[in-house]
């Protein structure tokens, strides 16, 4: 049987045994669907899979790393079953973001308003479970605000996902890292000030001081973007604060309320992406949705939530005067 490239294979997950007699299996992308169908790895690739196992073998030190084998980008996360097996877990990197008309957002009219973003500071947050998209949508919209707006921007990832790096367009640029270590998320993004950009997306806020640090930065006149994992909008911002106020105090509640520009959560379904979504006025710090952030009533953002999201749907406007 002649044998074929892993990068032949149609992924989305692959899972190789690296101690264990457990067969390579994967997971097939299913349009609209966060996960897909697993099966067997065809024989056809089985000389690439038994030269990746030997690679991660030799490679894999840590918990998680990211991986480049045979032409494709992965990132990869390992760990012990209970019945001993050491299974790696590699999820693919596509190369390049998605534009922002491919991700499915409806109305279609709410496109203009997330390119718009890219004209304001201040922080974007895109939450949602696990393999929903959030990174995708991180990467398309900071794709298209340097390919529309230009300026520099600095990712700060673990690992890095989509290939931003060098020119965007004719007069934007991006520098991306990774850090691997949970105490060198807010030093990078203290660093990362020195580069005087424009935009900071950053991966995941995983301690208070990073926490501190991105809201510091989003109200100091950056467009921050960062996702997080949650089941709404409202988990979201509570988590926000939660980290903020460990390293801020009540003062957290008041950056975030100031800070927030947008806040999207999105769903993918097997009739397409499902998102909701909330953009901020600009020039109106007393709104009553900055007001419900102040006052920790984050239960009462749904109904501006909702009435924004109507608004939208019926005049493909977010403001009376039509502004973003």
């Amino acid at each position: 049987m002649a044998q074929r490239p892993l990068s032949d294979l149609d992924f989305v997950d692959l899972y190789v045994c690296l101690q264990g007699d457990g067969r390579a299996n994967y997971n097939q992308p299913v349009v609209g669907k966060a996960e897909g169908e697993n099966r067997d790895v065809p024989p056809e690739f089985q000389a690439d899979i038994e030269s990746l196992t030997s690679y991660l073998r030799d490679n894999f030190r840590e918990d998680e790393m990211g991986v480049k084998f045979g032409g494709v980008r992965m990132r990869g996360a390992k760990a012990q079953t209970a019945a001993g097996q050491i299974w790696a877990s590699l999820r693919r990197i596509t190369a390049q973001p998605r534009k922002l008309e491919e991700l499915g957002f409806k109305p279609d009219s709410i496109i203009a308003h997330l390119r718009a973003l890219g004209k304001r500071d201040g922080l974007v947050l895109i939450c949602g479970a696990t393999g929903n998209g959030k990174t995708t949508t991180a990467a398309a919209l900071l794709s298209d605000f340097l390919h529309h707006h230009g300026n520099v921007a600095f990712t700060i990832e673990d690992p890095v996902e989509f290939d931003l790096e060098g020119r965007r367009g004719n007069t934007g640029y991006c520098y991306q890292v990774e850090v691997h270590e949970d105490d060198q998320w807010a030093k990078m993004l203290k660093r990362s000030l020195r580069w005087h950009p424009r935009y900071i997306f950053v991966g995941e806020i995983r301690t208070p001081d990073a926490a501190n640090q991105m809201l510091r930065a989003a109200t100091s006149g950056h467009l921050v973007i960062t996702t997080v994992h949650s089941g709404s909008i409202q988990e979201a911002l509570e988590g926000v604060l939660q980290l903020g106020e460990q390293a801020l105090g009540d003062r957290a509640t008041l950056l975030l309320a100031t800070g927030l520009t947008a806040v999207i959560h999105q769903t993918l379904t097997p009739l397409g992406l499902r998102a909701q979504f909330y953009i901020t006025e600009p020039g109106n710090p007393g709104s009553p949705f900055r007001a419900s952030i102040r006052d920790k009533r984050i239960g009462q953002t749904q109904t501006f939530i909702d009435q924004q999201m109507a608004i939208l749907g019926q005049t493909g406007r977010l403001f009376r005067d039509g502004s973003n």
